[in-house]
């Protein structure tokens, strides 16, 4: 059955950013998620995806953002360890910027609204590790501050979760995040072939 979004609602563009017109802030792909205690449920596929995403960006002269989550030394996302790493498949190269933040918005705190800015883009794909985390309230945190976001929902990974209300399976609480961000805060495309 069909819904309405807020989106329809209000009447915003739902055409899907394209890599050549957009900033590409990858968001979290840590080894923190491909192993251990927070390894994710279909990392590999949306690693796999996520530096597609990348290729294509870098050959239509995007500019990139690197996001990382600090969680302090010792932890599973301590970023001076190997452990809190961006992940080989997508590391950066020269020129492309590497935010480090601590909230799971990526523009709280940190220099990321600066860059988006100075990139002289409105429009922002976002994508990355955790799908109902950091990637939801970073897309949101780019709504918010008036950029034009779309998701990547196959270069996005997260966990199932047990809560008050019943455990939730990593494939529910993925689409659930993504069908969050679609409601309101931005484009969602299934994949990086989808992209304008």
């Amino acid at each position: 059955m069909p819904t309405t979004t807020l989106r329809d609602i209000s009447g915003f563009d739902q055409t899907p950013a394209s890599p050549a017109a957009a900033t590409l802030i990858l968001v979290d792909y840590q080894n923190t998620y491909t192993r251990g205690v927070m390894e994710l449920t279909g990392w590999r596929a949306a690693l796999d995806a996520g530096a597609e995403l990348l290729g294509r960006a870098r050959e239509a002269g995007a500019h990139v953002i690197h996001v990382v989550h600090d969680g302090g030394e010792g932890s599973p996302y301590d970023i001076r360890a190997e452990i809190g790493a961006i992940h080989e498949r997508v590391a950066p190269v020269e020129g492309e910027d590497v935010v480090v933040k601590t909230a799971p918005d990526g523009f709280v705190g940190t220099e990321l609204g600066e860059l988006v800015d100075a990139a002289g883009n409105k429009d922002v794909i976002v994508a990355g590790f955790m799908t109902h985390m950091c990637v939801t309230f970073t897309a949101a945190g780019a709504f918010l501050r008036g950029n034009r976001p779309t998701v990547v929902a196959d270069a996005c990974a997260t966990r199932p979760l047990a809560s008050a209300a019943g455990d939730v399976s990593a494939d529910q609480l993925h689409r659930g995040a993504l069908a969050t961000i679609a409601d309101v805060y931005g484009v969602v495309v299934p994949s990086v072939s989808s992209l304008g």
